[in-house]
């Protein structure tokens, strides 16, 4: 009996103190707890959370400033840079002492006015016009195209065809019933037939080819109005 009572009251003194300890600890560390600031992840501090402003604002405003570059090459031209570019698009192999004195300026003042055109791309560079009569190519025609098939892969291979056309002058991407008009110049009408069933009519995805042969040119002229 004395054995039997004796057991029991050692497992219940051991339950309490265990009981305290785990008590006493887990106070411990909740106090603990409660004391340290809220932890952050690595490398990040805790304004991070919040959301930076948006880097768009800066792309937004550096846009125009590229679209406008271009846009404001025109209206930045002033009365002289007109005249400049007048007389040079009746006579561009005119010397820079005689366009100088034409505009009213220096001609160092002339000069860098010229290349600022140039750099600007406004001059975009200085050929020489032929006389289409001279240099064997009096004739002119025009060619209607139309593909079929509207795809970008039959534009892309007939545009790349067209470029090596014998005497194609321009190729325009137009609305309306044609899908191109292409401008050829040739000697006369039987160079003009060999062209055609040599080279038109092996242009790529082409469903129709129309000719209209150019009768009388009224203007044709490369000066731009300013």
């Amino acid at each position: 009996m004395g054995k039997t009572v004796g057991k029991p009251a050692a497992s219940k003194t051991a339950s309490k103190t265990a009981s305290k300890t785990a008590s006493k600890t887990a106070s411990k560390n909740a106090s603990k707890n409660a004391s340290k600031p809220a932890s952050t992840p690595r490398g990040k501090s805790a304004t991070a959370a919040a959301p930076s402003a948006p880097p768009a604002a800066s792309t937004a405003s550096a846009a125009p400033a590229t679209t406008t570059a271009s846009a404001t090459a025109h209206t930045a031209l002033d009365r002289i840079d007109r005249a400049i570019l007048r007389q040079l698009q009746v006579d561009a192999s005119i010397s820079n002492v005689a366009l100088a004195a034409r505009v009213k300026l220096s001609a160092p003042a002339c000069l860098r006015r010229v290349e600022r055109l140039k750099e600007s791309g406004l001059i975009r560079g200085v050929v020489a016009l032929l006389d289409p009569k001279a240099a064997g190519a009096g004739m002119l025609v025009i060619i209607g195209v139309v593909l079929d098939r509207s795809t970008p892969e039959s534009f892309a291979e007939f545009e790349k065809a067209a470029q090596n056309v014998a005497g194609c002058m321009e190729c325009h991407v137009v609305t309306g019933e044609f899908d191109y008009f292409m401008t050829i110049r040739t000697r006369d009408s039987d160079s003009f037939n060999r062209l055609h069933a040599e080279q038109l009519l092996y242009l790529p995805g082409v469903r129709q080819i129309r000719s209209f042969m150019v009768l009388k040119e009224i203007l044709s002229t490369t000066k731009f109005p300013l």
